[in-house]
């Protein structure tokens, strides 16, 4: 009995460690780097440049989680974003157009490269990993011969004051871009938790050809899903020209290991097996604060993309492992075919007839005898 309680304890403590295992590693982390740096870490300045410069990986990693519900990948995400802060910084300095207007155009830009990613992938019959590579590279060759292979710098009047604003002001001492990434968040969990499009990616996801039988046209909302991964992708691209306020061509691949590792750490959290917003949040959260720490620490240069890789390495085997194990589970959980007449236990039940004599032929009523007849 006391075995059996163990066993039950053992096993509620891993239930709750599998979501909220991330989480758990999120506070230690910030336990013990508040202890080492008591001076530095804690400090109101530390956490506004956390949020102020997380902002944007945050924000591309909610964007490469989209596809990765539907079980694609979405490798144009990073030259997308080198893409889209050109677009916004080329039509401002060189077209004098109004700031509001060149983002608008710099993300609609983006969901169209969305959906031709989507048509690759599901009418051209391509890879997700190499079609969106390959419309990447297409995308990177885009933006180099925009800026003749040169950076897109301002003006002597330099570039309006309410576009630096954009990414520059505080709300009561709040980072803004912290709030457009909680917008932005709030409307996937939406997305994702409350609308019957996010069930249908997950769906999409687990079993395209289930989702196919079950009527889910899946070539559609495989296309929704990139495209709506190549608008959060603009939104950041725009947000990116408003802090580096000058156009890099390449800038946007530093950003694409990072959002991967944000999004697969993420599908380990909080829904296991599974990727989801807060999940994705939580890993940002706890790879900027490690980030942080070290930094702090006086690491070397070459130490934040080592953390990256290894970061990333960790991330898909515990994203699959979280897979399986969630597999496995459906397949304990399915109660086994019982025989006519069984209980619970599978065997027969009490006073009921046996599983046996359920299966044996009933022999055939006698015919009814003849009525006697009298002779005369």
């Amino acid at each position: 009995m006391n075995q059996l309680k163990t066993n039950r304890q053992r096993g509620g403590a891993a239930h709750l460690l599998g979501p909220y295992g991330l989480v758990v590693i999120l506070v230690v982390l910030f336990a013990v780097f508040a202890l080492i740096l008591p001076q530095t870490f804690l400090s109101g300045r530390n956490f506004n440049a956390i949020l102020s410069n997380q902002a944007i990986p945050a924000l591309l990693a909610l964007g490469a989680m989209i596809p990765i519900a539907t079980g694609k990948f979405d490798l144009s995400i990073g030259y997308g974003l080198g893409l889209s802060h050109v677009i916004v910084l080329k039509l401002i300095v060189d077209g004098n157009m109004p700031w509001g207007l060149a983002a608008l155009v710099a993300i609609g830009v983006m969901a169209l490269v969305g959906v031709v990613n989507g048509l690759l992938v599901e009418f051209g019959q391509i890879d997700s990993f190499v079609a969106t590579l390959g419309t990447g590279t297409v995308l990177y060759a885009i933006t180099g011969a925009i800026t003749n292979g040169a950076r897109v710098v301002p003006g002597d009047g330099g570039l309006p004051v309410s576009f630096k604003d954009l990414y520059d002001s505080k709300i009561a001492g709040v980072p803004i871009v912290a709030v457009y990434l909680l917008v932005v968040a709030v409307i996937l969990w939406i997305l994702f938790e409350r609308l019957p499009l996010g069930r249908y990616f997950y769906v999409l996801g687990s079993n395209p050809r289930a989702a196919a039988l079950i009527g889910i046209p899946t070539k559609r909302y495989s296309i929704y899903a990139f495209a709506f991964s190549a608008v959060v992708t603009g939104v950041a691209g725009v947000l990116l020209a408003s802090q580096q306020q000058i156009g890099n061509p390449s800038v946007g691949m530093d950003y694409l290991l990072p959002a991967f590792v944000g999004a697969l750490l993420g599908a380990t959290a909080i829904k296991p097996g599974r990727a989801n917003v807060i999940g994705t949040l939580v890993a940002v959260i706890t790879l900027a604060i490690g980030l942080a720490g070290i930094s702090q620490l006086g690491a070397q240069f070459w130490v934040t993309p080592l953390f990256n890789g290894v970061t990333l390495l960790i991330a898909v085997g515990l994203a699959g492992y979280s897979a399986r194990r969630k597999l496995r589970a459906g397949a304990v959980a399915a109660p086994p075919p019982t025989l006519p007449g069984a209980g619970d236990d599978g065997f027969p039940a009490p006073g009921g007839p046996s599983s046996t004599a359920a299966l044996e032929p009933k022999p055939a009523p006698s015919a009814a005898p003849a009525p006697a007849t009298t002779s005369l």
